[in-house]
């Protein structure tokens, strides 16, 4: 039976977002919620934070790991928006005080740099469309109480997603295999994980593609200079402040965010 009260949950998630206090997980009240519940409660969310005057710059995919995956006991990635407001450069300060229970991902990103609409879209095609990658690092937070989260809840809250930093360096891919790009992270100078694109998805162009067939099925294209997020390749690290992480990826370069205490 579908989630008879989307726009509810929505509101609840949105108040959440706003006042930084987490809320129960959704599934406690209804274990039987899945995956297309999720996805109606985003769809109801996603209009009340553009109605604050922020806007969609691109999209994340999570779970594009097996292990991520198989501990949320899901066999598909899942998506969600991602605004402006959320977008940081390499070497700026990032205030803890935005978020509720931040944790650090480094991922590829990539850069659109042509219109991309499903379905039918194969890996070759998002190559193409592909302006380039970026380094990148990804801050997940999760608005539902002590990460308790299961498939719908995470979807409904945006996958989970709660900024991003990318550096201003995008490489061509004809200059690289995403697949084979090998990364390193550090927190204050010392080795805290290291991935390679082929985590994601098995080829982060993958991702891509599997976004815009997705998307597509109901209407919505990735659009040129839209950010496409592809997963997190390492498990994800807390964050305090006065942390500096930097993510060093080959071909890519690095990217670095400061974590500061408030605004």
């Amino acid at each position: 039976m579908p989630v008879t009260d989307p726009a509810e949950k929505a509101r609840a998630l949105y108040e959440a977002r706003r006042t930084r206090v987490p809320i129960p997980p959704f599934t406690d009240a209804d274990p039987s919620l899945g995956m297309a519940d999720g996805y109606a409660i985003q769809q109801e969310l996603v209009p009340l934070l553009l109605a604050d005057g922020d806007r969609v710059v691109g999209h994340k995919v999570g779970l594009t790991s097996l292990a991520m995956q198989r501990m949320i006991g899901v066999d598909s990635p899942d998506y969600g928006p991602v605004l402006a407001s959320t977008m940081f450069r390499d070497g700026d300060e990032i205030p803890l005080s935005r978020f509720i229970q931040p944790k650090v991902e480094a991922e590829i990103l990539f850069v659109l740099g042509e219109r991309l609409a499903g379905p039918g879209v194969s890996v070759l095609d998002a190559r193409r469309a592909v302006a380039g990658a970026v380094a990148g690092m990804e801050i997940v937070d999760s608005r539902i109480e002590d990460w308790r989260i299961k498939l719908a809840d995470t979807v409904a809250d945006l996958a989970s997603n709660g900024a991003f930093a990318m550096s201003s360096r995008v490489v061509p891919l004809d200059e690289l295999d995403p697949r084979l790009v090998g990364m390193t992270l550090t927190r204050n100078g010392e080795l805290v994980d290291t991935g390679a694109g082929a985590a994601a998805l098995g080829d982060p162009v993958a991702v891509v593609a599997w976004l815009a067939n997705v998307l597509g099925e109901n209407g919505v294209a990735l659009e040129p200079g839209h950010v496409i997020m592809t997963g997190a390749l390492h498990a994800a690290v807390p964050m305090s402040a006065g942390d500096v992480f930097r993510a060093e990826f080959d071909r890519l370069g690095p990217v670095t965010i400061r974590v500061v205490e408030g605004d």
